[in-house]
């Protein structure tokens, strides 16, 4: 009955802000990833994510975690041009019930801003053609997307678990600034041991963001579909895991395979973990990009890295993700 009641919102919610009042690629701060780990698999993690970083990924895997967790990851893009940084918390309660806090901010600061120091030669009101500077006058501003997640999660029964996120989005360029409020729908099935199906709905309503200048942005919901299956194999556990993003943005030639404005974007990874002590990782992202990664495992404390290569010439430099999972392993913290 729950789970009837929990569908039956998602689709009469979906349906609330007509489609051709949505605008394309104004969450894309927030498809980016987040994680050493999901990253190296090439973002395929709906089903798989069993860490803190779930909140992100699929709120309903926050149920998998016994002991409190915390998730900070650094990520540079473009040879250092853009940041990306990540922090989560994440708490059990009861029996089978979590709750998740996580903050991401993309940022490119020390942007040179000119606007104030072109010069007026003639004093006349018009400025010098050639477009000469000042330079004493130039300042400096910075441009950053912040998302904020309040994560729940519950158990449903042995099989089935669901989670929810409400998030706050915060934009600035300048002296502008925007605002907006957005929620996910997330669902986890094993019908058997080793084999998990997850989905998240995210911006299920569709996310609006008002502008300081009196513009407006809505973000599309995004569907991710996922498997991940556990293989005990070679004194280790194999993991192939597979995404599917489904967006409604008529993306087209801008998406991996596009049916009308239904666009389709399949990524995936594997992962060997030998003896829980070291993870080695491959895989393709939903943007065509192959990703690796490794991750080495202590008793309290996990990091994991992830590579990728922008472009066949890396003409936009590589990526390095880090991340560092610290598990709060007490007896009287345990679910």
């Amino acid at each position: 009955m729950k789970t009837a009641a929990f569908v039956a919102l998602f689709l009469v919610a979906a349906q609330t802000v007509p489609a051709q009042s949505i605008a394309k690629y104004a969450g894309e701060f927030m498809a980016i990833g987040v994680g050493g780990r999901a990253l190296g698999l090439g973002s395929a993690q709906v089903a798989l994510a069993s860490d803190a970083t779930a909140g992100y990924w699929n709120p309903a895997g926050l149920v998998r975690i016994n002991y409190p967790e915390i998730m900070l990851m650094h990520d540079e893009r473009f040879g250092s041009l853009v940041n990306y940084d990540y922090a989560s918390v994440a708490i059990p309660y009861g029996k089978d019930e979590s709750f998740g806090i996580s903050i991401m901010r993309l940022g490119v600061d020390g942007i040179p801003d000119t606007r104030s120091a072109l010069i007026d030669y003639s004093g006349s009101g018009v400025l010098d053609a050639m477009n000469r500077l000042d330079y004493d006058k130039i300042t400096n501003f910075n441009s950053a997307d912040w998302a904020f997640y309040l994560s729940y999660a519950s158990q449903y029964s042995s099989e089935l678990s669901y989670g929810v996120n409400i998030k706050l989005i915060r934009r600035t360029l300048a002296e502008f600034s925007a605002t907006g409020v957005g929620f996910d729908v997330g669902l986890l099935y094993s019908p058997f041991t080793d084999l998990y199906i997850g989905l998240n709905a995210q911006d299920v309503t569709t996310t609006f963001l008002a502008w300081s200048t009196g513009t407006d942005e809505l973000v599309s919901p995004t569907v991710k579909v996922g498997t991940a299956y556990f293989i005990d194999l070679l004194g280790g556990r194999f993991a192939p895991t597979c995404d599917v993003d489904i967006r409604f943005e008529n993306r087209q030639f801008a998406s991996i395979a596009a049916i009308g404005p239904v666009s389709l974007d399949p990524h995936g990874g594997l992962e060997f973990d030998y003896h829980k002590l070291v993870a080695l990782r491959v895989g393709y992202s939903d943007v065509k990009q192959l990703t690796l990664g490794a991750g080495l495992h202590f008793r309290k404390l996990d990091i994991d890295y992830s590579f990728a290569r922008f472009g066949q010439e890396n003409d936009l430099g590589d990526t390095h993700r880090i991340s560092l999972r610290f598990m709060l392993q007490e007896p009287k913290l345990a679910r």
